[in-house]
């Protein structure tokens, strides 16, 4: 599949071959379902915590007599129907980790990826660089390169920790609401899927084929 291939100014500068393996794979909703609950799953903290009657503070006096009241028997101001009470079935820390065979979850990259390609919404830029640390810059490149109302998923080939030139790309993309950078090896099927454009830089494919290929 040829994509063109643009400036950051948004000007046509070439084409280029995408992968067929990795943008033209076999589409498969079921994996990318398992991968995209699996991802939401281990994201989840699992801290949650509520009492039983037998861990709520007090109520180990019978608050009157078993007969003669007239009042309905209780044996406990902590159980489950008073206000203050223990919680029924409530729930309690737990690991939410679910496993997906490696194979399995670059089916499901590869999956995602080619619905990108198919719906046309790969744009493949020369590189990434600004000539300074503006926000303003990055807005109006994506705004050239995605359109106006576009969400768009940047992935970027080297972590911005270790490059100069990433750096600048992340920080100028930070606040801006509507796009979010990535590592190209970090790509995930939840973000590749939450955004409408996905923006890589030539060296970025490579990444991606390195482990997708």
């Amino acid at each position: 599949m040829k994509v063109p291939v643009y400036n950051m100014q948004g000007e046509q500068v070439g084409e280029t071959e995408l992968p067929a393996k990795i943008f033209e794979a076999p589409i498969r909703p079921d994996l990318m379902h398992q991968a995209y609950v699996r991802q939401m799953a281990n994201a989840r903290l699992g801290t949650h915590s509520t009492k039983t009657r037998g861990e709520v503070r007090g109520g180990g006096r019978k608050p009157w007599p078993q007969k003669g009241t007239g009042r309905a028997r209780q044996g406990s101001i902590r159980a489950p129907q008073w206000v203050g009470g223990g919680v029924v079935h409530g729930p309690k820390p737990r690991d939410y980790y679910q496993d997906m065979p490696k194979k399995m979850r670059r089916a499901a990259l590869r999956s995602a990826l080619s619905v990108k390609a198919k719906e046309e919404a790969i744009i493949v830029v020369d590189d990434l660089k600004l000539p300074e640390l503006k926000t303003r810059l990055m807005d109006e490149a994506l705004t050239r390169l995605a359109g106006d109302e576009a969400t768009v998923l940047v992935l970027l080939p080297e972590n911005p920790k270790h490059s100069e030139q990433y750096f600048v790309v992340a920080k100028a993309t930070a606040n801006l609401p509507y796009a979010k950078t990535l590592l190209a090896n970090y790509v995930n099927v939840r973000d590749l899927l939450s955004f409408d454009k996905v923006l890589m830089p030539l060296k970025a494919i490579k990444v991606l084929e390195s482990f997708l290929g």
